[in-house]
C-alpha cells in the first residue's frame, strides 16, 4: 500500500510529465481504434451485403435479346441464375441544368442485384418507377410524386412507387454526385413503351460458386454468335465494385501502418521516459532496499507507472475515437458510398491492444533500467553516482577558441558531452517527433499533389463517351471546336512471371495534345509508335524499367484473350486511375483493330463550349459527357475524403512531438537539480538558468532535426509504399517547403515546452538539492 501511495505521490509531483505520457499513448489508441473499426466494419459489411443481395458476377450486353434467348443461355455451364433486363439512359431537366439517370427494368421474380427498399414498393405497373433514395433526397422527391424524364427525344412520366439503394450502384461515379446522377428501376411492362417492343439489351449472371468467370464469359460469347452480342463486363471490372475494393484495400493498409508507426513512436518515448525515471530515483531505490523491500516489489512498483499510464491513455484515446473519429468516418462513408444501414461502433476489445502494447514496453523499460540498480547493495544505491571524469573537448584543444566562448555556453557544451547518453536519449525523442511531423505534412502535401495533377494531365474541355456499338464513321462533330482526338479503352490483364493483375489500356493518337504525360521528375514525355507507356505504380510493384518487354492480355471476349509482348517506352507518373497508353499504330501492329469509344474536345472559346456541349447532348450516340469541372471536382473530392485522417494525423503528431520534448526536458531538469541549485547559490539569476536550459534544448533540437530529415525520408517512403497500390500512386518525393514547416514547428514546440518548464526551475529547492550522502 505504501508503495502505491509513493507511486501516486510520484505522479502528483510530476503530473505534467505523466499527462504527456498519457497523451502519447492516447494518440496511438485513438488511431488504432478508429482505423481498425472503419477497415474491419467496411470489409465485413460489404462482403455480407454483396452476398445478401446477390451482386451479379457477369453483365453481358446485346443490341437486343429475347426472353427465349435468355432462357437458352441459362443452360450454359457455370450459370447458377440468369436474368434479362432492359437498360437505358435518361435525362431530367431541373431548373437550369440536366441530370442523368441510369434506368434498369426489374424482373417480377428478381433474384440478382436485388434492391434494398428504403420506402414504398417495387414497381409492378408500367407507369411506376423505383427511384434511388439519394437522388430523391437531393431533389426532394417522395413516394407517390410524379417524375418526368426524357429518353431518345421522348418525354415520359412515372409515379414513384418506392425509394431504394442497390448493391450494383454502391459507387455511382468518382465524386458520388447524387444531385447530377441517379439510378432507377421500372417494371418489365414498361419496356415496350421505351423500346418499341419487348426485348432485353442486357443479361446479369450469378455464376456457380468457384466457377471461372473468364471461362464462363467465353462460353457466353460462343453461345451468342447468332445474337446481337456487344460486350461483357465481369464484376471485378465494374466501376462500383472495383472502386469499393480499392477503398477497402487502402483502408486496410492504413489501419495497419498508421497505428503501428504511432505505437512504435509512443513506445520509444515511453521506453526512454521510464529508463530515465528509474535512473533519476537511484537513491529512493536504495532507501527501499534498506527498508527490506524485496527487489520484485520494487520492480513491480515502477512497472505500475507505465501500466497506469497505458490504461488511462488507451481508455482516453478510445473514448475520443468513439466520439470524434467514428462519427467523422461514418459521415465520410455515407458521402462516398451507398451502403444502407451501415453503422460504425468502437468495440470494447479495441482498447486491449493499446493497453498491452504500451504496458509491455513500459514494463520492459522498467526491467532493463532497474536490473543494474537492483543488483547493488542498499548503501551503494543510496549514494549518488560518482561524477564522470571530464576529458577535454575537441573544441578546447583549438588554440584561442575555448577562451573566447562565454561561461554559459561552456556549461552547455560540457553538459551535453559529459552526459552523452542523456543527450542522446533527449535527442531520440525530438528525432522521433520531428520524423512524425515531416511525415504527416509530407503525406498531406502528396495528396494535394495528386489532386493538382489532374489539371496538368488533362487539358480538354469535354470528354464524350459513346454508347456501346457506335461506329466512328457515323459520328458528326460541331464546327466550333479547336481540337479533337479519339480514345479507346481496352480491359487488359498485365502479366509478369506468374503474377496477373487487371488494368486498363488507353489507345490514342501520338499527336493528342489534350492529354499530357510526365515522368517521375515531372518532365513531360510523349507517346511514340514503338512502345507502351507504363504507369509508375505498376513499374514500382513489378520492377519494370524502360526498354523491358512486358505481356498484356486483352480480356475483352471479342479479342479471344489475345496476349501480346509489348516494349516499355517510358514510365509515366499517373497518380489517379493509372492506365497503360499506346498509339493506334502500335495497337495495329498486333493485328488488333482500333475502334474509338470516346472523344476529347477542345472548344474555340468558352462561349463556343456551350454550343458544343448542346450539340453532343442531342446526339443519340452519346452516352455520357464529362468536362474539366467534373475532373477538378473529382480530384478535390478525393483530397477531401482523405484529408480528415491526415489532419488528425498532423494534430496527433504535434501532440506527440510536444509530449516527447516536454517529458524528456522535464526529466532532464529533475536530474540536474543539484547542478542548477549550485548555479543559483553562485548567484545565477533565474532568467540566466532558464536561458542555459533553453539554448541547450535548442542545440539538441537542431542536431535532432539534422538527423531526423534523412530518417523521415525513409519512413515517408515506407508509408507511401504501404498506402500505394497499382491502382493508386502517391508521390514519394519530399517537398522542401514541407520539411521547412515541420522543422519550424519542431522548434516552436521546443520553445513552448521550455516556457512551460520555467516553473520547475523556479521551484528548485537550493538547500534540499545540495544535500547529499557522502
Amino acid at each position: 500500500m505504501k508503495l502505491f501511495l509513493k507511486l501516486v505521490r510520484d505522479i502528483k509531483q510530476s503530473i505534467g510529465q505523466f499527462i504527456a505520457l498519457v497523451l502519447v499513448i492516447a494518440v496511438g489508441a485513438f488511431f488504432y481504434g478508429g482505423l481498425v473499426t472503419y477497415s474491419d466494419k467496411l470489409s465485413a459489411y460489404t462482403k455480407d451485403y454483396y452476398k445478401e443481395h446477390n451482386l451479379s458476377d457477369l453483365n453481358v450486353y446485346y443490341s437486343q435479346i429475347s426472353k427465349d434467348d435468355v432462357a437458352g443461355l441459362s443452360k450454359v455451364e457455370g450459370i447458377k441464375k440468369i436474368e434479362g433486363r432492359y437498360t437505358f439512359d435518361a435525362t431530367q431537366a431541373i431548373e437550369d441544368y440536366k441530370t442523368s439517370i441510369k434506368i434498369h427494368s426489374i424482373p417480377v421474380n428478381n433474384e440478382i442485384n436485388t434492391p434494398t427498399m428504403i420506402e414504398g414498393s417495387i414497381p409492378t405497373k408500367k407507369d411506376e418507377i423505383l427511384l434511388d433514395s439519394h437522388y430523391a433526397k437531393e431533389h426532394q422527391y417522395h413516394v407517390g410524386d410524379q417524375i418526368s424524364i426524357n429518353t431518345n427525344g421522348r418525354d415520359l412520366k412515372f409515379i414513384i412507387s418506392g425509394l431504394c439503394e442497390n448493391v450494383e450502384h454502391v459507387k455511382k461515379n468518382e465524386t458520388q454526385d447524387h444531385k447530377a446522377y441517379g439510378v432507377a428501376y421500372i417494371a418489365e411492362e414498361t419496356i415496350p413503351e421505351i423500346a418499341d417492343g419487348f426485348y432485353y439489351n442486357e443479361i446479369v449472371i450469378d455464376a456457380q460458386d468457384g466457377y471461372n468467370i473468364d471461362k464462363l464469359g467465353q462460353s457466353i460469347e460462343v453461345q451468342s454468335k447468332q445474337l446481337s452480342y456487344l460486350n461483357q463486363v465481369s464484376k471485378e471490372r465494374t466501376f462500383s465494385y472495383s472502386k469499393l475494393n480499392q477503398t477497402i484495400y487502402n483502408n486496410g493498409m492504413m489501419s495497419k501502418v498508421v497505428p503501428l508507426v504511432l505505437f512504435l513512436i509512443s513506445a520509444t518515448i515511453l521506453f526512454l521516459t521510464m529508463s530515465r525515471i528509474i535512473d533519476s530515483q537511484r537513491n529512493q531505490v536504495g532507501i527501499m532496499k534498506a527498508l527490506g523491500i524485496k527487489n520484485r516489489k520494487i520492480r513491480l512498483h515502477y512497472m505500475g507507472y507505465p501500466v497506469l499510464a497505458g490504461i488511462i491513455g488507451s481508455i482516453l484515446g478510445s473514448a475520443i475515437a468513439a466520439t470524434v473519429f467514428i462519427p467523422m468516418i461514418t459521415g465520410s462513408s455515407a458521402r462516398s458510398h451507398s451502403l444502407p444501414d451501415i453503422t460504425y461502433s468502437l468495440s470494447f476489445y479495441s482498447i486491449i491492444p493499446p493497453i498491452i502494447f504500451s504496458s509491455a514496453f513500459g514494463v520492459l523499460a522498467c526491467y532493463l533500467s532497474g536490473r543494474t540498480i537492483l543488483k547493488e547493495r542498499a548503501a551503494q544505491a543510496m549514494r549518488p553516482k560518482p561524477p564522470k571524469t571530464m576529458k577535454k573537448l575537441l573544441i578546447e584543444r583549438v588554440p584561442g577558441l575555448w577562451s573566447r566562448i562565454s561561461y554559459s555556453y561552456k556549461l552547455i557544451l560540457r553538459n551535453i558531452f559529459l552526459n552523452k547518453p542523456k543527450a542522446l536519449a533527449s535527442s531520440i525523442g525530438v528525432i522521433v517527433s520531428t520524423v512524425l511531423l515531416i511525415t504527416a505534412f509530407g503525406t498531406q502535401a502528396a495528396l494535394q499533389k495528386v489532386a493538382n495533377q489532374v489539371e496538368d494531365v488533362y487539358t480538354y474541355d469535354l470528354r464524350v463517351d459513346y454508347t456501346i456499338g457506335t461506329s466512328s464513321d457515323t459520328l458528326k462533330l460541331p464546327s466550333s471546336i479547336k481540337n479533337s482526338y479519339d480514345l479507346s479503352y481496352f480491359p487488359v490483364e498485365f502479366i509478369k512471371d506468374d503474377k496477373k493483375e487487371n488494368a486498363t489500356l488507353v489507345v490514342t493518337e501520338k499527336e493528342n495534345s489534350l492529354i499530357h504525360f510526365f515522368d517521375e521528375n515531372d518532365n513531360e514525355i510523349s507517346l511514340e509508335n514503338n512502345g507502351v507507356l507504363v504507369p509508375k505504380s505498376y513499374a514500382d510493384k513489378y520492377h519494370i524499367v524502360e526498354g523491358d518487354i512486358i505481356q498484356i492480355k486483352f480480356t475483352a471476349p471479342e479479342l479471344n484473350n489475345k496476349t501480346v509482348d509489348t516494349k516499355v517506352l517510358q514510365i509515366s507518373s499517373q497518380y489517379s486511375n493509372p492506365s497503360f497508353y499506346m498509339t493506334p499504330a502500335y495497337l495495329k501492329s498486333f493485328d488488333i483493330n482500333y475502334s474509338p469509344t470516346s472523344l476529347l474536345v477542345e472548344a474555340n472559346s468558352s462561349t463556343d463550349l456551350i454550343s458544343v456541349r448542346n450539340f453532343f447532348e442531342q446526339d443519340p450516340h452519346v452516352d455520357t459527357i464529362a468536362d474539366k469541372t467534373g475532373l477538378k471536382k473529382s480530384a478535390q473530392y478525393i483530397l477531401k475524403q482523405n484529408s480528415f485522417v491526415f489532419i488528425m494525423f498532423t494534430i496527433c503528431a504535434v501532440i506527440l512531438s510536444f509530449s516527447a520534448v516536454y517529458t524528456i526536458s522535464s526529466i532532464n531538469i529533475y536530474e540536474r537539480n543539484r547542478e542548477l541549485a549550485t548555479l543559483k547559490v553562485l548567484g545565477y539569476q533565474k532568467n540566466r538558468i532558464n536561458r542555459l536550459i533553453f539554448f541547450e534544448n535548442i542545440i539538441l533540437t537542431t542536431l535532432s532535426v539534422i538527423v531526423a530529415i534523412p530518417i523521415s525520408r525513409y519512413i515517408y517512403t515506407f508509408i507511401v509504399k504501404a498506402l500505394s497500390s497499382t491502382h493508386q500512386q502517391i508521390p514519394d518525393k519530399f517537398n522542401i517547403f514541407v520539411i521547412l514547416i515541420a522543422v519550424i514547428l519542431a522548434f516552436i514546440l521546443t520553445i513552448l515546452a521550455n516556457l512551460l518548464l520555467r516553473r520547475k526551475v523556479t521551484n528548485i529547492n537550493m538547500i534540499g538539492s545540495l544535500k547529499s550522502i557522502e
